[in-house]
């Protein structure tokens, strides 16, 4: 895997605003940003400016564990959002990549019985994604390096995931 996409942070505030506008130009107007931790809280942060949607909530997903290495299945840590909380809402469910996808079939799933209606936005996705999301910065299959993920962490865990 010699080629890498590379996201640094002036890139990171264009891609996020570009994907912004493909959602309001779309015409979805989300009642609830769902943010896909940790990847997507960044994302989900911008995006909920951008669209002025104040209320944010978050999924928890663990999945990697290395450099494209996975766990079997996408774990929910809690706590888990309460699902009355999104009962009848138009939900935007946000993460950096839809690598698999499998993460977002866990989030989708989760919101499928509950909610009005949900959309997926992302900054990268992958072919191979199960996903395919509504709102799309950039069709990759490329390693990404994130800003927020490519170097590693100041303490805590010695070996760590970096990047997807």
């Amino acid at each position: 895997m010699d080629e890498r996409e590379v996201l640094d942070w002036a890139r990171f505030g264009e891609a996020s605003r570009e994907l912004s506008h493909s959602v309001a130009d779309d015409g979805f107007r989300p009642d609830i940003i769902l943010s896909i931790a940790r990847g997507g809280l960044l994302v989900a942060g911008a995006l909920s400016y951008a669209l002025a949607v104040k209320n944010l909530h978050v999924m928890n997903i663990e999945f990697y564990t290395g450099v494209d290495e996975r766990l079997p299945m996408p774990v929910v840590l809690p706590p888990v959002p309460n699902a009355v909380n999104l009962t009848n809402a138009r939900v935007l469910v946000v993460d950096d990549v839809a690598d698999t996808g499998a993460t977002l079939q866990v989030v989708h799933d989760f919101c499928a019985d509950h909610v009005a209606e949900a959309r997926c936005a992302v900054l990268y996705e992958k072919p191979r994604s199960l996903v395919k999301c509504e709102y799309v910065w950039r069709h990759t299959d490329r390693w990404i390096e994130f800003p927020w993920s490519d170097r590693p962490a100041v303490v805590g865990a010695a070996v760590g995931v970096r990047d997807a």
